[in-house]
């Protein structure tokens, strides 16, 4: 999961995070331009002006964020429907499992694709057509000049379909509190790829933002960042439309504090960091000298856990040396470089523990690693640990060079001991617009949620966090296409695929990696769940799979 990065400024509406020293935390996300309104002529539809208008109404978007007293004292009312997307989740089991067929890249074997939320695609759009088409006729009748809604494709892709019918936006807004925020989020996004712009550009203006708050429920917390990936991605165009999205990070210091906190009341990163170290260390219990490249350092606190528990190994410590690869977001959340921060940190604690220890940089992403950057030496036992990064490297889908592809080969060449994986469980990757945008409040839904749970829903520090840590990816995965969509997950299964096609094979977890999770997992809610199938772990919210960890070595 990705930081904030400074991007530089195009036309169109630009998302910012403005300094937390400066602002309030709940107005981190802001739309530019104009305190009234924002217009942006859309190319596609000869001089049409898109005009997004601010809330003025009491409810908290991200553009319409009040100060900190009057947020902490108001009661945001809900009108999102809690039942209808916990009736529908779907069971967290292989049977179970849905994905979309319209992915192009999908393995034919692959039974463990991320379930949705909902029991399948075809239901939900079924509903959702009579709902709309109920809420049409109450408005309009049934005039023959209305376009029958029933009879448009909520699958996406139709590009100059007929518009759905002129809406009352007036009427409909005083049904607000009777309509369910997730189907008026789907209908937007509909609208906004059947391109569609009075329709989209209405419900964007008129509706959603008096039924989201950034510090309502999860439904409306994720709406008002998923409002604001609509926003971007009809205001934006082309290749622009990544630059579109101007982040100004917070100070190191304040995204480091963030980042501590989701790690504090999630359990996703912890289960990345054991399950890898249980591993790890299962693999090198014999070896004496440790070679560990990492292709997502952080603050490097990972191992830390790892020379612990190598320091007391009967015989003596293993000499370790960890190769962290660095990128442009991890230097701006630690506040300095590699050997500053995070070598000196390990190597001083390595030293505490009597573990002979050495730290190698290599400054850079993942994507740009080459085989001299990685300083592989005769006579090491070689370990590598992707942890939620691969899914940043462009495929075959964006780029002919296919970095996520080249990086397995890479590594495979290596001839390393053990590989650990750990990834987010879900099909966003070559998903069409429509799509991804189902699939991706399905999978934050669960996310939110399972945050709710930890803090308050006015809790300050967890509205920063979420804005900060988690609502930038959603915005990347709604607003942007080809290389700018950085946010490209994939399931178990095709990870699985990608792996068997660069010459691994799935490397058995004992009984000491499930239980290692199972002990972690105490500290945490009742809702989680662990599930060990197919040689991998998978992590789940209630009845969805979100993460998975699995270990390969080489054929």
């Amino acid at each position: 999961m990705q930081t904030s990065q400074k991007h530089s400024t195009s036309a169109g509406i630009h998302l910012y995070h403005q300094p937390v020293q400066d602002i309030d935390p709940y107005t981190h996300y802001q739309i530019l331009q104009s305190n009234s309104c924002h217009e942006i002529h859309d190319s596609s539809s000869q001089g049409t002006t898109i005009s997004f208008e601010p809330c003025k109404e009491q409810y908290f978007t991200l553009e319409s964020s009040p100060a900190i007293n009057d947020l902490i004292g108001c009661d945001s009312p809900s009108y999102a429907s809690e039942s209808s997307n916990s009736n529908r989740r779907s069971h967290f089991s292989p049977q179970a499992s849905h994905s979309y067929h319209s992915d192009q890249h999908q393995s034919s074997d692959n039974t463990y694709e991320s379930p949705t939320s909902v029991h399948s695609s075809a239901d939900d759009s079924y509903e959702l057509k009579h709902k709309l088409r109920e809420l049409e006729i109450s408005l309009l009748g049934t005039d023959s000049d209305i376009v029958d809604s029933c009879h448009c494709c909520y699958k996406g892709g139709h590009h100059g379909a007929p518009p759905m019918a002129k809406y009352d936006w007036d009427q409909i807004v005083e049904m607000i509190p009777k309509l369910d925020l997730k189907e008026v989020l789907i209908r937007c996004a509909q609208a906004v790829s059947d391109d569609d712009i009075e329709t989209a550009v209405g419900f964007m203006n008129n509706v959603l933002p008096k039924m989201v708050s950034v510090v309502g429920d999860p439904s409306q917390r994720l709406g008002a960042y998923m409002l604001e990936g609509l926003r971007a991605r009809l205001g934006s165009s082309g290749s622009h439309i990544y630059k579109a999205l101007k982040c100004e990070q917070p100070a190191s210091k304040d995204l480091m504090s963030y980042m501590h906190i989701l790690y504090q009341i999630c359990p996703y990163w912890k289960f990345a960091y054991i399950s890898a170290n249980v591993v790890i260390g299962e693999a090198m219990l014999n070896e004496s000298r440790i070679h560990i490249i990492d292709f997502q350092i952080a603050q490097g606190t990972q191992w830390m856990l790892l020379i612990q528990a190598l320091a007391c190994r009967p015989g003596g410590p293993p000499f370790i040396r960890v190769t962290g690869v660095d990128d442009s977001q991890s230097f701006h959340a630690r506040g300095g470089g590699l050997h500053i921060v995070v070598g000196k940190r390990l190597s001083d604690y390595a030293k505490s523990c009597g573990v002979p220890f050495e730290f190698h940089s290599a400054a850079m992403s993942g994507s740009e690693v080459e085989l001299e950057n990685l300083v592989i030496q005769p006579g090491e036992a070689l370990a590598v640990n992707f942890p939620y990064i691969l899914h940043h490297m462009p495929d075959e889908s964006v780029s002919t060079e296919n970095h996520r592809d080249r990086l397995l080969r890479l590594v495979k060449s290596l001839s390393p001991k053990v590989v650990t994986l750990v990834e987010q469980e879900s099909n966003t990757n070559t998903s069409p617009f429509f799509q991804r945008f189902v699939e991706t409040f399905s999978y934050y839904t669960a996310m939110f949620e399972s945050i709710d749970v930890a803090l308050p829903r006015d809790d300050k520090q967890r509205i920063s966090a979420e804005q900060h840590c988690v609502a930038r990816d959603i915005v990347n995965m709604i607003a942007c296409e080809g290389a700018e969509r950085v946010e490209r997950h994939e399931p178990w299964g095709k990870w699985r695929s990608r792996f068997s096609m660069a010459g691994f094979a799935p490397c058995p977890l004992s009984s000491s990696v499930m239980s290692a999770v199972r002990g972690m997992l105490n500290e945490f809610n009742e809702n989680y769940r662990l599930e060990h199938r197919e040689g991998a772990l998978f992590l789940g919210w209630k009845n969805r799979a979100m993460f998975t960890s699995s270990a390969w070595r080489c054929y």
